[in-house]
């Protein structure tokens, strides 16, 4: 299992019933694959993997398995406050044909450091899938420390990290620790050219939703290590990300995409997009397709 380059996280489009819109959710899938992705992320936070029922999960799942059908990675959000259901959501998104899966550090409980070994190394025995390590503190209320990813990298088991923090010390440190067999990965957008330019393998983005193409171009560049091109490429996306953090992920992003004709809202107690920000919106909206085009017709030509 080899992670690289631009990985999204994708969101799960509802319809105005507030049930999956698998509709609008293939739409999503076939715009990523034809803009360039090089994994998906199905059911992670960007997800609202927490508001879908099992059945849910299993179908959201199971239907981007069988579009992908192979071509890229499909890694499964399985990440939760216990390392037990962890374990077995794990084994179900394996059984579902998952092929990876995201196990963000587990959130609330604020398990120490030694936890946190203990917890990735039975994830990764025993949940029948190769384990890409999350650490968001900001929303799970724990840092896993690079010292102890230190500590879970040479497992066979264990492929990748995907880092949220900002800072670059804790990029460079994590750096470090890539091999053949472990890959860093940027969980931040903002950040991601920085941290593809120092030695990243790719980013898991949350822009690259409705930026795909801009993202592959962005991680094709960076990775290349065409730092002059990159960084001009990275500033003209610099307003998407000043908005995608306006209010809570995926909200911003999902009233992009719900401008763009893929789902309609969120599930409760996230609400859709403030008023406040709707010019904001209609603005960005109009420079993303903007972008998107520009990279299609550079390909093209």
């Amino acid at each position: 299992m080899q992670l690289f380059g631009s990985i999204t996280a994708l969101a799960t489009p509802f319809n105005a019933a507030g049930d999956i819109d698998f509709d609008a959710w293939n739409s999503l899938l076939a715009q990523q694959f034809e803009g360039g992705t090089q994994a998906i992320v199905v059911a992670g936070s960007t997800g609202e993997a927490a508001a879908l029922s099992d059945a849910e999960y299993d179908a959201l799942l199971r239907s981007a398995v069988e579009f992908v059908a192979g071509r890229i990675p499909v890694i499964a959000g399985t990440g939760l406050s216990n390392t037990a259901k962890t374990i077995e959501l794990t084994r179900r998104a394996a059984a579902l044909g998952a092929n990876a899966a995201l196990v963000v550090t587990p959130p609330y409980v604020r398990p120490t450091q030694p936890g946190l070994v203990a917890h990735y190394r039975a994830v990764a025995v025993d949940g029948a899938l190769p384990v890409v390590l999350y650490n968001v503190p900001g929303r799970t209320g724990c840092d896993l420390l690079p010292e102890t990813v230190a500590e879970l990298a040479p497992h066979p088991r264990i492929v990748a990290i995907k880092e949220a923090r900002s800072e670059p010390e804790r990029m460079q440190a994590l750096l470090a620790l890539k091999g053949e067999g472990f890959a860093i990965l940027s969980g931040d957008d903002p950040t991601a050219c920085r941290a593809m330019l120092a030695g990243a393998d790719g980013v898991i983005s949350v822009a690259s939703n409705v930026l795909p193409r801009s993202f592959r171009r962005l991680a094709d560049l960076a990775r290349s290590g065409r730092q002059a091109e990159a960084d001009a490429w990275d500033a003209r996306m610099r307003a998407s990300y000043d908005f995608l953090g306006v209010e809570p992920n995926p909200i911003p992003v999902k009233a992009l995409l719900a401008r763009q004709g893929i789902g309609h809202g969120l599930r409760l107690p996230l609400l859709s997009l403030s008023d406040a920000h709707a010019e904001t919106a209609a603005a960005i909206d109009a420079d993303v397709r903007a972008l998107e085009i520009v990279c299609r017709d550079t390909l093209a030509a």
